[in-house]
């Protein structure tokens, strides 16, 4: 499968291509009164017409007053300001990248759960429910992906000691992790993304998000204690659970969980609070919040360092670390920005190839009825990520066109977010280009072949959760 920037720069050479076909187009905007009194613009479904000029085919631009092919990587990195796409969330994702890279770094998160693994690895019907719960919220609270290959590194001998086998331990540390990924309310690298580039309030919507979480999860949940009633009950594994099991007879290690640990998760859970305070209460967006996200990297550094886990060169480069990790991501976004900008712009008031697409896009799916266009971008998102395995990188490219779609088709900015992070993250459990999923089943020692014929009716069932759940978000008008 081509890397994520390979196929940015067909797209990039793609819409190039459609800016020389199709023209131009703008369209006007309008004020509504929300319903709780605000006065709100919005873009004018009716307004659309085509420009006298149009943008067209451009290679290279000296002027820097337009985007050329060769000009989208430098144009998309420095375009918006600090409130939005594309500069402002780039400068969002290394700093908060660097941020729960000190985080991680000292290890705090890691003994807490193993010490949790410890204590409860003789109590089954406590220890899988524990852990399938503290990696959802994983997932929710700080994104958390990648790191459950490491989990299931330690999980895999421990639960086949205990007579399940591989699956289980992906099933309650990566799905669980997805899941969380997917319905969360604070995701600083996917929901919170979105919404910045769809220009919805950060965090907005919680609560909504919250009670799908805990819906997703506890049909996660019972799924996998379904599956592990079946391994205990069973007197011999199936062929298709045997190529799961491991060989493997490694001892977990004894967890260190000190004092020093203790201070860092309760510094780590109040800094999470005082970003939800500030969202609620003061309405903080992306330049706010990243700086609760810094001082909270700082904070636990110091805990760190007070407890002589890491010094301070260590909490330096444990930042650089955790930004390096996700400047894949970061540039993406500015790269993805790029394509809009040789598209003309995503400014509806100006002449450009997207809002032509739009119009065209969004009168096809007007016909279908609101209902019906929120299930169709629930299912863009889920066919795209296929293409762009990454939560904010397919946030930059397909938000910049579902955002003002949703108000061409009578579907409200939030419901085309919850549409984005529903298709993201539920196909992340299946998809072959997530590394993070390869990973995993590669520690497991499970096949993708076996995998899929495992997990694909639990993700069908998903996908009809999810789709019931975004029809319900039209009806009731969540915004």
């Amino acid at each position: 499968m081509p890397d994520a920037f390979v196929i940015l720069f067909f797209v990039i050479l793609l819409a190039g291509l459609v800016s020389w076909l199709v023209p131009a187009g703008t369209f006007e905007t309008k004020n509504i009164t929300t319903p709780d009194g605000n006065i709100k613009t919005v873009l004018d479904a009716d307004s659309f017409r085509y420009a006298e000029e149009s943008h067209g085919f451009m290679l290279f631009d000296g002027t820097g007053n337009k985007t050329g092919i060769a000009n989208y990587a430098f144009d998309g990195m420095v375009s918006g300001d600090k409130w939005g796409a594309a500069v402002g969330v780039i400068a969002f994702i290394l700093i908060v990248g660097g941020a729960f890279g000190i985080v991680m770094q000292t290890g705090a998160i890691n003994n807490g759960i193993m010490a949790l693994i410890k204590r409860y690895q003789h109590a089954d019907n406590l220890l899988l429910p524990a852990l399938f719960l503290l990696f959802s919220l994983g997932g929710a609270v700080f994104g958390m992906g990648e790191e459950a290959i490491a989990f299931c590194i330690v999980l895999v001998p421990l639960m086949t000691a205990m007579g399940y086998n591989g699956i289980m331990a992906v099933l309650v540390t990566y799905v669980a992790t997805q899941i969380g990924f997917a319905t969360s309310w604070m995701n600083p690298f996917s929901v919170a993304i979105a919404q910045g580039i769809a220009e919805v309030p950060l965090m907005s919507g919680q609560y909504f998000r919250m009670a799908i979480w805990a819906l997703f999860t506890a049909f996660g949940l019972i799924f996998t204690l379904r599956y592990a009633k079946q391994l205990k009950n069973s007197n011999q594994v199936s062929s298709l659970e045997s190529e799961a099991i491991t060989a493997s007879t490694n001892k977990l290690t004894e967890p260190q969980f000190s004092v020093t640990d203790k201070f860092i998760l309760v510094a780590f859970f109040a800094c999470i609070c005082w970003v939800m305070w500030g969202v609620i209460i003061h309405a903080y967006y992306i330049p706010q919040i990243a700086s609760q996200f810094f001082c909270m990297g700082i904070l636990i550094g110091a805990i760190a360092w007070i407890g002589k886990r890491m010094c301070l060169n260590d909490i330096s480069a444990a930042f650089v670390s955790g930004a390096q990790s996700l400047l894949p991501a970061a540039l993406i976004v500015g790269m993805a920005k790029g394509i809009v900008l040789v598209l003309g712009g995503d400014e509806v008031t100006s002449p450009s190839v997207l809002n032509t697409l739009l119009h065209h896009t969004g009168s096809a799916l007007a016909q279908t009825g609101a209902v019906m266009s929120a299930w169709l971008m629930l299912l863009f998102q889920s066919i795209f990520n296929f293409f762009i395995a990454s939560g904010s990188g397919q946030a930059a490219i397909t938000m910049p066109l579902m955002a003002p779609l949703s108000d061409l088709v009578g579907v409200t900015r939030q419901v085309a977010v919850l549409a984005f992070q529903l298709g993201d993250g539920l196909t992340n459990l299946i998809i072959p280009t997530s590394a993070s999923l390869i990973g995993c089943l590669g520690v497991a020692g499970v096949s993708w072949t076996t995998w899929v014929k495992f997990i694909a009716k639990f993700c069908a069932g998903l996908f009809t959760l999810a789709s019931l759940t975004v029809i319900t978000a039209v009806l009731i008008g969540f915004s």
